[in-house]
């Protein structure tokens, strides 16, 4: 049985705490106000299998444990900017199951609005994500909801009323369209896009080539993890930086792991990845992302100064199990 939308779904106010330790961290000192932030696209159930080892091809593994997450990349992105004390809701689709609820009650528990996420017949989406004994994983996605995504005339205004706009390359394609032409008539402010996955993984549920090269000339931060880069520009992560750069995109970020990440904007810099002990990874390009759009687009942090604060909240967030396990507050990052 569903849960009572209204009840969950409620947006949750800025409290005056929250306003008060946001202006202890740091306001007047290249942290932005707090910003009305909306992410569009995929609020999924993670379902989660803790294996022996992650298997090669045509090989086997055990599964040591098993457990059920909220997660999906505009959920997560949203629910790491909540933490850094923004305004965020999510637009998304989920199913008529119990999945449904765990990802919206999830949303709510994290301070971030539900009010736009669209209950659809069927199940909801899902990952399967097969993580290894040293954190490392693998994730295959599944299930009809997010790309039944469509927006609709309440999404638009709350669209329009936002100061920055995140989407993903696991949207649909005509819901990314639609954000990137919001964007070009003015009606969007600010639009930072992740192209999430390689090319190939995209087809028939996310968003399209064309569509992105459209983000890659217009986005105000574009990001990408190496494969993803590689599989749209057949380059490694340096010169992806500098090509998506070159095309048009204001801000870009392309992520290598362990290696750290490479900025480009007025300039290219190499950001190195921040050591922790890794629990698990899943999540950590999600936590990244957020803190760039926080003290990068938002904020008026240099490249540099913003990379070494998005590269502490994706080490962060390595420190426990599950996409969202060990979001960073404004206090724990650091201030240059």
């Amino acid at each position: 049985m569903a849960v009572a939308w209204t009840t969950v779904c409620s947006r949750l106010p800025v409290s005056l705490d929250r306003l008060v330790r946001h202006d202890a961290a740091g306001i007047g000192h290249g942290w932005p106000n707090v910003a009305s932030i909306v992410t569009v696209g995929s609020a999924v159930l993670d379902r989660v299998y803790t294996l022996t080892n992650l298997p090669e091809r045509d090989g086997g593994a055990f599964v040591t444990d098993y457990a059920e997450r909220a997660g999906g990349v505009a959920a997560n992105v949203g629910c790491a900017l909540a933490a850094l004390d923004h305004d965020v809701g999510v637009i998304s689709r989920v199913g008529d199951d119990d999945a449904a609820n765990t990802i919206v009650e999830s949303l709510s528990d994290h301070g971030v609005g539900a009010s736009r996420v669209r209950q659809g017949d069927g199940a909801s989406s899902y990952t399967l994500v097969l993580r290894g004994p040293d954190g490392d994983r693998m994730i295959v996605a599944g299930g009809d909801s997010v790309p039944q995504l469509r927006l609709q005339a309440g999404d638009r205004d709350r669209l329009r009323g936002a100061d920055c706009v995140f989407t993903s390359a696991y949207a649909p394609d005509p819901v990314v369209s639609e954000l990137l032409d919001l964007h070009a008539a003015g009606e969007i402010d600010t639009l930072a896009f992740d192209l999430a996955g390689p090319i190939e993984e995209l087809e028939g549920r996310g968003t399209a080539p064309a569509t992105i090269d459209r983000l890659a000339r217009s986005a105000d931060l574009f990001v990408g993890g190496a494969v993803a880069a590689r599989s749209y520009l057949g380059t490694g992560p340096r010169d992806a930086a500098e090509r998506l750069r070159a095309r048009g995109a204001s801000r870009v970020a392309v992520t290598v792991g362990a290696d750290g990440a490479y900025l480009a904007a007025d300039e290219l810099r190499h950001v190195e990845a921040v050591e922790t002990d890794i629990v698990d990874t899943t999540g950590a390009g999600d936590a990244f992302t957020a803190a760039l759009i926080d003290a990068w687009v938002l904020g008026d942090r240099t490249g540099a100064s913003a990379g070494q604060i998005a590269a502490t909240a994706a080490a962060q967030n390595c420190t426990a199990p599950g996409p969202r396990g060990a979001l960073p507050t404004r206090e724990e990052l650091p201030e240059a």
